[in-house]
């Protein structure tokens, strides 16, 4: 055998960067391969009027992912259709066939990866999935490899690009949230429905795939406690820069000794750890190992070109496995079975946190809030408050010491009844030991 042939099922950004990849490094792939990847058929709905470079040879092409998925010429399926519904489908037709499979499809890998990977093993094929998370960052395989023989004990990460350009934006210009999304939707960071995004679906859905890979255990969505971007304001950043401290929507993951607790949500990080100064559209993941200690890996999050390389990577990788009949396969969960111990509820978590008012001014609010921190045994730390703004909206800051998650919530609905209040109480924890 010669070379190991491909079918790709989605012709997209991340399909057609893959295309791009395939055809312009074909040579330098054949090098480090010792044989060569053939494009041997392309799916999507408008594959008839795409031009497939010439120098990949003769393509199949099919507007029908069923085609691709049972074709006798092709031993790796690539699915980067994303969603949970067609793509699932392409995944049962192609390891039904005995096809392995290469996916950038954290979603559907977030919901259903253990048990793909289950049938895939039994069928002899073999999964990759690299490009789910992070884009051009290698993440997985440093999980899977990299690191491995470590014992990680807490991860966190900026997992979305897009909510990573509207926060820096709001904090770089003093921005309402609003406006920085309309820029990050005309420059294409931000789809026209920003939901799945800003209100922190996509970087829950990474956050499993990271935490099955950390921490050996099976984690599903429901498993994470998540809290979107929309809250955020341009005052949250006025207090946190005098707090030194940034705001970004984090993924974060813990080992304690009762279980891993698991969270994506808006948090103050110290300004000078390195994951504040990650900016843009970019990702960026701290790893601390109990013998390694800390590790840190950054790039770009999205785009056809960073995903179409890690897309490209597995394909290489799973190609190699193909060529040499390695009846060993390495699970892309990095353990050999993952084990059924639930995540511990957000309620155990402990930790310092911001809380920011906005208020009708009048005597007493301070001790009134003061009165509800302390019934719930929580420390006040510091009360911020900025001169000249309107007393009927006045916005301030109380950060409290480390308290649990649990007695933060009973504390807000207390708070949120308030007659004073103009709007419920936000919080956000503050991030220690980055």
């Amino acid at each position: 055998m010669d070379e190991v042939r491909i079918g790709i099922i989605g012709l997209g950004n991340v399909g057609w960067g893959t295309v791009t990849i395939l055809a312009e490094n074909a040579d330098q792939i054949a090098q480090k391969l010792g044989f060569r990847l053939r494009l041997a058929a392309a799916c999507s709905l408008d594959v008839q009027e795409r031009t497939i470079p010439a120098s990949l040879g003769s393509v199949f092409k099919t507007t029908n992912w069923r085609e691709v998925a049972s074709h006798p010429d092709v031993q790796i399926v690539v699915e980067l259709v994303g969603g949970t519904t067609v793509a699932a489908e392409i995944f049962e037709e192609a390891i039904r066939n005995g096809k392995s499979m290469v996916t950038a499809n954290k979603e559907l890998m977030a919901a259903s990866g253990p048990e793909i990977w289950d049938r895939a093993i039994r069928a002899g094929a073999n999964v990759a999935m690299e490009a789910s998370v992070c884009g051009g960052i290698p993440i997985h395989a440093v999980l899977r490899e990299g690191i491995s023989g470590d014992r990680v004990a807490a991860f966190l990460g900026i997992l979305n690009g897009t909510c990573n350009y509207i926060l820096t934006e709001m904090e770089r210009r003093g921005v309402e949230l609003s406006v920085a999304l309309a820029e990050a939707q005309q420059k294409g960071f931000a789809e026209a429905n920003p939901t799945y995004d800003i209100d922190g679906f996509d970087a829950r859905s990474k956050l499993v795939l990271l935490a099955a890979l950390a921490f050996g255990e099976k984690i599903v969505p429901s498993d994470v406690y998540m809290e979107g971007i929309r809250r955020v304001t341009p005052v949250d950043f006025r207090y946190a820069r005098v707090l030194k401290h940034a705001v970004r929507l984090i993924g974060a993951a813990r080992r304690t000794a009762d279980g891993v607790i698991l969270a994506v949500r808006p948090a103050l990080i110290p300004a000078s750890s390195i994951l504040a100064g990650v900016r843009g559209s970019y990702n960026a993941v701290w790893v601390k190992g109990k013998f390694g200690e800390d590790t840190f890996y950054y790039g770009r999050g999205a785009g056809s070109l960073p995903t179409g390389v890690a897309v490209v990577s597995d394909i290489m990788r799973v190609a190699r496995e193909i060529r040499s009949g390695s009846p060993e396969r390495v699970s892309p969960f990095a353990h050999e079975r993952l084990g059924e111990n639930k995540p511990l509820p957000i309620a155990k978590k402990v930790s310092s946190y911001y809380f920011r008012f906005r208020v009708d001014d009048r005597p007493g609010i301070i001790a009134k809030l003061a009165g509800i921190l302390a019934a719930k045994n929580i420390s006040l730390d510091a009360v911020l408050q900025e001169p000249g703004e309107n007393p009927h909206d006045l916005p301030f800051v109380m950060t409290v010491e480390p308290t649990s998650e649990q007695s933060v919530q009973e504390a807000l609905g207390e708070m949120a009844s308030l007659d004073f209040m103009t709007e419920a109480p936000f919080a956000m924890p503050i991030e220690a030991g980055l």
